[in-house]
């Protein structure tokens, strides 16, 4: 197995659910319903618990920094995660739509990563993947009351925030240097393959709902952060993420 294509793999998976577990974090307190506040969190948490996860993985299989280290000493330009889940969490239908087609891509990611060749992935995808399921029902749930059962103004702000969160959401895809050796060892389905499935549900459930996805969706504004390309909102991220880690980074908490 290519063992720098598998690390490159489980790196943007780690970094994608540690910088949008922190950006759905910024919701406990500001939520439109009680509700929300403890949804989010709860599900932020689960996040930074998958990517802990994860950074564990680097750790102990390719001797990478353990998980700490990992996910708060490291540069902006060391962090793979794709660029749509650094946005800023904007109004709350901006943030739910985000919410909605990330965690369907990864809710199958992780359930094509069941049959993976490389066994602690397999292992950690099986795990995870329970608590996907709910954030996408829970997604889907406020999708259909907001779109479908809302009144116009809802149902126009969750279709303008598809409209705007749609090609963003496509760089999710985007390809690893090595995705053929990742593809012909069976660890990963590939990218490709992945978008293929998760656009055919994405298109499905919207339709079930009443919205419209974008004709015309151009992912190329938004790619790079695989590469170590960012956004203005990833720094001033990062240094609020890692600001107590790094007053005084050997404390023993």
């Amino acid at each position: 197995m290519n063992k720098e294509a598998i690390k490159e793999l489980i790196y943007k998976m780690a970094d994608d659910a540690m910088i949008i577990g922190h950006r759905n974090s910024e919701w406990t307190g500001i939520g439109p319903v009680l509700e929300e506040d403890i949804a989010f969190s709860s599900m932020s948490q689960d996040k930074i618990g998958h990517a802990w996860a994860l950074y564990d993985v680097l750790h102990e299989q390719f001797g990478e920094k353990d998980a700490d280290k990992n996910a708060f000493s490291r540069s902006e330009k060391e962090y793979k995660n794709c660029q749509f889940v650094e946005m800023p969490i904007g109004e709350y239908e901006f943030s739910l739509v985000r919410h909605y087609l990330f965690d369907k891509a990864e809710w199958l990611r992780y359930e094509s990563l069941q049959h993976s060749s490389y066994l602690p992935l397999a292992q950690l995808a099986k795990k995870m993947r329970g608590e996907i399921k709910y954030h996408v029902m829970h997604a889907e749930t406020w999708m259909n009351q907001l779109a479908l059962h809302g009144n116009e103004e809802s149902k126009s702000r969750i279709q303008s925030a598809l409209n705007e969160s749609y090609p963003m959401a496509l760089a999710i895809f985007e390809e690893g240097a090595d995705e053929s050796a990742l593809i012909n060892d069976g660890v990963f389905i590939g990218e490709q393959a992945l978008l293929a499935l998760w656009k055919a549900e994405v298109s499905a459930f919207c339709a079930r709902i009443g919205l419209s996805l974008p004709e015309k969706a151009d992912a190329s504004n938004y790619l790079g952060g695989r590469k170590g390309y960012h956004t203005e909102h990833l720094a001033p991220l990062l240094a609020e993420m890692c600001e107590v880690y790094l007053l005084d980074p050997s404390a023993e908490w």
